[in-house]
């Protein structure tokens, strides 16, 4: 099962989020709500960065049941943090879509960070 984790601040605002495991629905190569998470997540840090301007800090690794952490840098403007927003609200969409139509599959949560 894939456990998403979306850590938002005392604003509301996402500052990090975390994914791990594999979904389970399919073969290697072959699992579809694998590759969807992974295309939303992915596609959600190089829109950061190409969009917003700056890289999140990011942390990958494949081997151990996947895993992919991803933090927004503090000290952007407001617009490069409007921006990332975004971003980062329509992954979490995304994602709670995903989870709706494949429960046994994926979990998502979001926390407030203390």
């Amino acid at each position: 099962m894939i456990k998403g984790t979306f850590k938002r601040n005392d604003s509301g605002q996402i500052v990090s989020f975390t994914l791990t495991g594999h979904a389970g629905a399919g073969t290697e190569g072959n699992d579809i709500v694998c590759a969807g998470v992974s295309a939303l997540a992915v596609s959600a840090i190089n829109g950061i960065d190409a969009l917003a301007g700056f890289e999140p800090i990011v942390d990958v690794n494949e081997i151990d049941g996947g895993y992919l952490y991803a933090e927004v840098v503090s000290g952007m403007t407001q617009e490069q943090n409007n921006i990332a927003q975004i971003l980062l609200e329509n992954l979490l969409l995304g994602l709670q879509a995903m989870e709706e139509e494949n429960t046994e599959y994926i979990q998502i949560d979001t926390n407030t960070q203390n």
